[in-house]
């Protein structure tokens, strides 16, 4: 991979995940790990991420249904709090969500609700800690 695929990848990595989560991870990286951020960086970041098809929101809503899907919990929480940083709204978060329990099953979204939901009321959604109301009808049914 060319260098100017890395660092357009690091240039997108650090705009959607925030420059302390990057720093963290490439210093924690080892002889052993190295190989793996560069790839990451390269390949994800650089080569998909910063491909013009689609805009960054897009691309978040999509990593999280399949983040979700896949029941990879840690990823997730990262991908949720990228996703709120790429203009991903908690009320799209949890559309994206619920459309996942019909294709990948209620398990992984559940899982998926329990985590979206923690981070969001880490960052103060008000959709995240506001009690829902049961006496309010649900949205219409297609």
């Amino acid at each position: 991979m060319s260098d100017q695929t890395y660092e357009a990848g690091m240039a997108v990595r650090r705009a959607v995940l925030g420059d302390p989560y990057v720093d963290v991870a490439t210093a924690a990286a080892t002889a052993f790990s190295g190989p793996w951020q560069d790839y990451v960086t390269t390949a994800a970041w650089g080569q998909v991420w910063a491909r013009p098809g689609l805009d960054r929101r897009s691309r978040s809503m999509l990593t999280l249904a399949l983040l979700a899907a896949l029941r990879c919990e840690a990823e997730l929480a990262m991908h949720v709090r990228a996703a709120v940083g790429n203009g991903v709204t908690p009320d799209e978060i949890r559309e994206v969500l619920l459309h996942t329990a019909v294709y990948a099953g209620v398990p992984a979204a559940n899982a998926a609700f329990g985590v979206a939901q923690r981070i969001l009321a880490e960052l103060g959604a008000a959709e995240a800690t506001t009690p829902y109301s049961w006496d309010e009808p649900p949205p219409d049914d297609p």
